[in-house]
């Protein structure tokens, strides 16, 4: 069986005042998605034309990867936590073959 990596994008605009609390959570989560057994990259962006946004760039081994990351603790903080830190935009996205 082979398996398809996936990819998670999600684009976070602090809300006012909140851009170095929300940086604080989505650095604080890294070493705990990193952890995870499917995880193969999870990277924290920021747009320096627009210093309160970020984008958090994850890569897995395949979509049941991602569903297992849902149910983790430090994940489920976040759902908590980050309506109040942020407008939040997230894709799952599958790779598009181009050989």
């Amino acid at each position: 069986m082979t398996r398809t990596p996936a990819k998670t994008t999600a684009i976070l605009t602090a809300r006012p005042g909140k851009a170095a609390e929300l940086q604080a959570l989505l650095v604080g989560m890294a070493p705990h998605c990193r952890a995870e057994p499917g995880n193969l990259r999870w990277d924290i962006w920021r747009d320096p034309a627009q210093s309160d946004r970020f984008v958090l760039d994850e890569l897995y081994i395949d979509a049941a990867a991602i569903e297992a990351h849902r149910s983790t603790p430090h994940y489920r903080d976040y759902q908590a936590r980050v309506p109040d830190l942020a407008e939040r935009l997230a894709w799952v996205l599958e790779p598009v073959d181009v050989r």
